[in-house]
């Protein structure tokens, strides 16, 4: 028997499926979706033609309220379950196609006649690019990085023909739910947390199934049907891969959906639901007025797993030993793109000295800042002094932020040290080539401590800067580089142990989105220290120290890849966005 590879999605494992298991985990659907609410039958014993712009016309004849026949451009009709629930004058409908991987989900309006189609299919391709291709002599080939198990989809707008002249109105895409955070009770006992921070892809949260910790990234749609009814769509790809529909409806707070996949247990969900909501916020949008996202360009799929750059052992010791660079020498890699806003580079302490002594047996490195941008350093006992190259900033008042390369151990490691004259505290963030899953990722360690310094304060003997989750459901805008929109991304800071990242489109609207680990210390009221790895990505650990009153950071990118390792600066300019107020759903308390 073949034994079918498990591979890992952001660290999530799942199974490689073959296109012929993926039929056969499928068999149930034919059934049509299982509910916890009552399915409607205001479609019982009714007959539907659906024509659509550039797509299929699907001829219906609704048996019962869980039995159809379907004939799709005039062919064969086809019998298969079926289940339907009901918005005011909204019906969504989702079935799928016995004995086939594809199925169509519904959304129809008997009160305009406008309707909605969803095409949903397995194992990579669309049946119209299998005909194509065997048609051409050939068999159809996987793009773009798709996996069988990753649902894939396309829209279809259209009408339901009542035998009148056609409507010329349709149901459009749209950016009116852009900014919205809302947490969902489902009669299913699922609660979720999910964020609407760009016009292609969501953020959600998984109260229920990952306990709050992790933030999940999506490729999305989003479909005006008025002011108040939205359909909203996700695929899990990079992940499960399952494909999760809804209709919402802000005038109650409510939302009707069906989900459709395998799950990371490779076990079949497919389901309809109902739901009541919150609004968790609503921040700020950045497209000029009028602008309503009506039209937009294909949807776009983040697949860092099939770009990261994965390096031999080889590879990376010598990058870490014979390409190592910090700051400006031009040969550098990674982030240095990020420092366009940088601040003034403090060289006061030329001259100087410092050790930074860190608590529970973490490290104490002594330090003589030789000029404005070389030091030497050495740990406590160590009588061999090591040169390194640094660049040190000033995100507050006596409050300074550090980092240069270790190179006394392998794997290669970096000090990013912020160190306080204002109270003799310090806080050590190191960070490190190499981790469990990739030899050229990085990990990350924070220590907490105190200075010695001729000068500085006496430190206390047991406050010191710690861990917070003060900035979870913060966004906050960062420019790097000058531009409209220049290089410049928003930070959602969504748990305690996770945040994302949005990349803004050229019209200023939410773009590309991804996750990844974070962590948030506080040092002063209102300045923090925040880290991430873009971990199942670039690799690359990235530390702030961010100072919410001049809206400006201080911080340092550590990087290692084919052109070498790399340490340079993270200097940006930021804009509050507004917050979500999620605390108390991630049981956190202030």
């Amino acid at each position: 028997m073949r034994k079918y590879q498990r591979l890992q999605m952001h660290r999530i494992p799942y199974t490689d499926l073959t296109e012929a298991q993926m039929s056969e985990a499928l068999r149930p659907t034919a059934s049509g979706p299982v509910s916890r609410s009552a399915l409607s039958n205001v479609l019982a014993g009714r007959q539907l033609r659906i024509v659509t712009d550039g797509g299929p016309v699907l001829e219906y004849r609704f048996r019962n309220a869980r039995e159809l026949e379907l004939a799709e451009n005039g062919g064969r009709p086809i019998r298969a379950g079926y289940g339907a629930l009901e918005d005011r004058s909204l019906v969504l409908v989702s079935h799928m196609i016995p004995g086939t991987q594809r199925g169509y989900k519904l959304i129809v309006d008997q009160h305009t006649g406008l309707a909605t189609v969803f095409e949903v299919y397995f194992s990579g391709y669309a049946p119209q690019e299998i005909a194509a291709a065997r048609e051409a002599g050939r068999e159809p080939q996987f793009r773009n990085g798709r996996r069988n198990r990753e649902a894939q989809r396309r829209i279809w707008f259209g009408y339901v023909d009542r035998g009148g002249p056609a409507p010329t109105a349709r149901h459009t895409y749209t950016n009116r739910l852009e900014g919205k955070g809302i947490y969902w009770k489902q009669d299913d006992d699922i609660e979720i947390l999910e964020f609407y921070l760009s016009i292609i892809y969501s953020n959600f949260i998984e109260l229920t199934r990952f306990g709050g910790e992790l933030t999940v990234c999506a490729p999305s749609d989003y479909i005006m049907v008025n002011d108040h009814q939205f359909i909203y769509s996700r695929i899990e790809c990079e992940f499960s891969g399952i494909f999760t529909l809804q209709v919402i409806d802000l005038f109650d707070m409510t939302e009707r959906g069906v989900r459709l996949g395998l799950n990371e247990k490779d076990e079949l969900e497919y389901s309809m639901y109902t739901g009541r909501g919150e609004i968790t916020g609503q921040i700020a949008t950045f497209e000029v007025f009028g602008n309503n996202g009506e039209t937009r360009g294909p949807r776009r799929v983040y697949r860092p797993l099939e770009t990261f750059e994965v390096m031999t052992d080889e590879q990376v010791r010598d990058a870490v030993l014979n390409k190592a660079h910090a700051f400006g020498d031009g040969k550098g890699s990674g982030a240095q793109g990020m420092g366009g806003y940088k601040s003034e580079l403090v060289t006061h302490f030329a001259g100087r000295k410092l050790t930074v002594r860190m608590d529970d047996g973490g490290p104490v490195i002594e330090y003589e800042f030789v000029d404005a941008r070389k030091l030497r350093w050495r740990y406590e006992g160590d009588s061999h002094w090591r040169e390194a190259w640094y660049e040190m900033y000033e995100p507050d008042d006596r409050l300074y932020f550090f980092a240069h390369l270790l190179d006394a151990e392998f794997p290669r490691s970096c000090a990013m040290v912020a160190f306080d004259m204002k109270n003799g505290l310090a806080t050590l963030v190191k960070g490190t080539t190499g981790s469990p899953f990739r030899n050229n990722e990085t990990t990350v360690k924070y220590y907490f401590g105190v200075l010695e310094m001729e000068g500085a304060p006496t430190p206390p003997t047991y406050l010191r800067h710690g861990w917070t989750d003060e900035m979870v459901g913060e966004c906050v805008t960062w420019n790097y580089q000058p531009g409209n929109p220049g290089l410049t991304s928003m930070h959602f800071y969504a748990t305690p142990s996770a945040y994302s990242w949005i990349i803004f489109q050229p019209d200023g609207s939410g773009g590309m989105q991804w996750s990844s680990p974070g962590w948030y210390a506080k040092l002063r009221d209102g300045v923090y220290l925040m880290s991430w790895i873009e971990e199942a990505c670039n690799g690359t650990l990235g530390v702030i120290c961010f100072n919410q009153r001049t809206m400006h950071d201080a911080g340092f990118g550590y990087h290692v890849g084919s052109r070498g390792l790399s340490l340079s600066v993270i200097g940006a300019r930021a804009r509050h966005a507004g917050r979500f107020e999620i605390r108390k759903y991630l049981g956190l308390k202030v």
